[in-house]
């Protein structure tokens, strides 16, 4: 019965991607027919397929091909930049993420489980909490200089409300059948809080990672524009200094592609992660 199980998934999941790739489709045939048509400046609205040429000489290595130039000099053919780009990137993200949660979620289960510790940091969180991270570009800039540090800050603070904020609420609204039948029990208040609370917080708190590494990623790039001189910010606005509204593109295409893998990363985290979860498909 498994087997015949696992293929109408595959066939159903197949299924799902087909679709979602209908919109896409159309709209890169729309885009091409209207830069095919000369309707727009090619310099404004690049189409499509020489965008697809810009992220291939973006994304291959550097290698040099013998041509006989006026100077003597060798041509390169690959600028070979994105793929050290997507790994600064990534690095600062993963970097920057680990610090945010880390200190949201402690804080998080302890604000949560104690009326005490809420009382006393819910207001200093709600008064930090609405401050966007681009607001801190500049004292980030004065407090830690150029390069990753500020970068790795800005991030950790554009992860640290989502993680805090979801783990406060999966703390507090667990069910109250579970907490009276522990009661019941005879639990004390280690037991209640290791094999109770937190793993009733559990969907709250992976809803939290969730949105956290996604304004982590959104952060990363304000910040790459800033305060660094690699990543795919600090290229998409090099590219704009130059006017190359192609290589513009073929950033954005980048990190949107890396936007949607590390969504779908942390939805299969999460499924497997709660595959004991009433509502889950095993």
């Amino acid at each position: 019965m498994k087997i015949p199980d696992r293929r109408k998934r595959s066939r159903e999941r197949w299924r799902e991607i087909g679709v979602g790739l209908v919109a896409p489709v159309l709209a890169l045939a729309l885009w091409q027919w209207v830069a095919y048509q000369g309707w727009v400046n090619p310099q404004v609205l690049p189409a499509p397929l020489d965008v697809w040429r810009k992220w291939v000489d973006y994304l291959l290595p550097l290698v040099p091909f013998e041509q006989y130039t006026e100077g003597g000099r060798w041509s390169w053919a690959f600028s070979g930049e994105l793929p050290m780009d997507i790994w600064t990137s990534m690095f600062r993200v993963v970097v920057g993420f680990a610090i945010g949660a880390g200190l949201a979620l402690p804080l998080g289960l302890a604000m949560g489980a104690s009326r005490v510790v809420y009382a006393w940091m819910n207001p200093l969180v709600q008064i930090l909490r609405p401050i966007p991270p681009i607001a801190y570009i500049p004292l980030a800039i004065l407090w830690f200089g150029l390069g990753n540090p500020p970068a790795v800050f800005l991030i950790a603070l554009g992860a640290f409300f989502p993680v805090l904020m979801n783990t406060i609420a999966g703390v507090r609204h667990v069910d109250g059948i579970y907490l009276r039948a522990a009661r019941n029990l005879g639990a004390d208040g280690a037991t209640m809080f290791l094999r109770v609370i937190l793993p009733a917080a559990v969907p709250y708190i992976l809803s939290g990672a969730r949105i956290g590494i996604g304004t982590a990623f959104i952060v990363v790039i304000v910040s790459e524009m800033i305060a660094v001189n690699n990543g795919l910010g600090f290229r998409i606005l090099e590219a704009r200094e130059y006017f190359w509204s192609d290589k513009i593109i073929a950033g954005m295409i980048t990190i949107g592609l890396l936007g949607l893998a590390i969504d779908v990363a942390m939805n299969r985290l999460n499924n497997h992660l709660l595959r004991w979860h009433r509502g889950l498909e095993h």
